[in-house]
């Protein structure tokens, strides 16, 4: 995205690529519904807000005005739909063209718009436009991005609730309580002799404090709803045979991974996409920890070690029906692999439809973190959701959708935190007006940052380039 031009008519596709029933061709620009009219060899203007059947015809060698011309050839039955500016997406004129969902269709329609005068958007640039616009601020604007990506009904909640504009009502709560205190202390400093003169310290110190619990609560709602929009990496490991494969299958919800009675059938590390209570989770099953019998499984065994190392939580099987291993709950070098990964670890007891034959305090001091599973019955499979949603977010279901979600938006709250935090010291210490300003003042533009009212080109060239073309 090389410069935020809004002087001239983008266009591109804005459904996803592929064959379907429908494709759509966005264009924004003060040329836009012009460049349709000539496509569509139409004499009056679009109605805004009115849906219109028309004939897209190719008219790049044909002068559309002229009657005794032979008609263009026509390039598909389409729908328009024209929103004049600014009662629009982009705050300018947009128009939409309805058109078959070919691709190659699709193409020829936007190359047609690009003869015609238009040029293509780049990525993210109709998003841009809104914000530019006064449209969208920058938190709605990556909401959107977020929305696309969805891929759990939770993340779409929390996208569409920031969308609506709920975290950027609650940091402008925020940033109106320290715009009041700040004018009321930059007040006092006409005033050095009175010290304080329009707000007291101790109400200075509880409105701070007030700030400081708000900024506090968003940034640990930010911190686990990260895992929301993010996802996470949840290892499943175990010794072989433990049963690994079969719960990795229940928590699936298909037969992805082999099953077989032969200790070791599984050789490689094997993942797939779960939603976990709304959370979006790597499921990885991997080979069965133990003193390798050949190569191959020398190496899924070393894989299983390495995946491991990168887990989010690892889901420990101990099979309950048979003798603990020798070494470890995991057996093999599981002991080993606890004492490297930081990870949270959960202790799954499979196969507790069969006799057991040990009690769950033989493992200690970890006896506490067991789950007891059966996948012949199902017993404990929701349970072990619970777990992992908890050792992932530190809640075992989400009720209200987490109002912070982006990373961004959580390393601008800390900046915020931190620099309230250091006002209400400076405040404690007896310090004059100037220094609780400085950190009041520091949070507030944390604050703008987010929503956008302070950043930079580069910073939204940087966010805008990762949607997709067409958005």
């Amino acid at each position: 995205m090389a410069a935020f031009s809004t002087t001239d008519t983008i266009v591109a596709v804005a459904t996803p690529p592929g064959r379907g029933g429908l494709g759509l061709v966005r264009l924004s620009g003060l040329a836009a519904e012009p460049i349709v009219r000539r496509l569509t060899r139409r004499r009056t203007p679009f109605v805004p807000r009115h849906a219109t059947f028309a004939r897209l015809a190719d008219v790049t060698t044909v002068d559309a005005t002229d009657d005794v011309t032979p008609p263009a050839r026509i390039v598909d039955h389409v729908v328009v739909t024209w929103f004049a500016a600014p009662h629009s997406f982009t705050g300018e004129d947009v128009v939409e063209i309805g058109a078959h969902g070919s691709p190659v269709l699709l193409q020829r329609v936007v190359e047609l718009a690009m003869a015609a005068g238009a040029r293509l958007a780049e990525p993210g640039e109709f998003t841009l436009r809104a914000h530019l616009n006064g449209r969208l601020d920058l938190v709605q604007a990556e909401a959107i991005a977020d929305l696309v990506d969805a891929v759990t009904p939770l993340q779409a909640r929390a996208a569409m609730d920031q969308l609506e504009g709920t975290l950027t009502e609650a940091i402008g709560r925020v940033d109106a309580a320290l715009f009041d205190l700040i004018a009321r202390l930059e007040a006092s400093l006409d005033f050095p002799e009175e010290g304080f003169h329009f707000v007291t310290r101790a109400d200075a110190a509880a409105e701070v404090e007030a700030v400081r619990a708000t900024l506090a609560m968003l940034v640990t709602e930010g911190r686990a709803g990260r895992v929301v929009r993010e996802g996470r990496l949840v290892v499943v490991t175990g010794a072989p045979n433990a049963g690994k494969s079969s719960l990795f299958n229940a928590l699936v919800g298909a037969s992805r991974a082999i099953v077989t009675d032969v200790p070791g059938t599984t050789r490689d590390v094997l993942s797939e996409r779960v939603d976990v209570g709304g959370v979006p989770i790597t499921l990885v099953d991997t080979a069965g920890v133990r003193e390798a019998r050949d190569v191959v499984e020398a190496e899924g065994v070393r894989r299983a070690i390495e995946a491991q190392t990168v887990a989010a939580v690892i889901v420990e099987v101990v099979d309950g029906s048979a003798p603990l291993p020798a070494v470890g709950a995991g057996g093999g070098d599981a002991a080993k692999d606890r004492a490297t990964s930081p990870a949270p670890r959960i202790i799954v007891v499979s196969k507790v439809d069969r006799p057991r034959a040990w009690p769950n305090a033989t493992l200690g001091d970890a006896a506490d973190r067991i789950v007891e599973t059966s996948v012949v019955s199902g017993a404990g499979i929701d349970a072990l959701r619970r777990r992992i949603l908890s050792a992932l977010t530190s809640r075992d279901e989400w009720r209200d959708t987490p109002a912070v979600t982006n990373l961004r938006h959580v390393a601008q709250l800390e900046t915020a935190l931190a620099a309230v935090e250091r006002a209400a010291q400076e405040l404690d210490a007896g310090a004059t007006e100037e220094l609780v300003l400085a950190g009041l003042s520091d949070a507030r533009a944390a604050l703008e940052a987010i929503t956008g009212v302070r950043a930079p080109d580069d910073l939204l060239r940087h966010i805008f380039s990762r949607f997709c073309i067409g958005k």
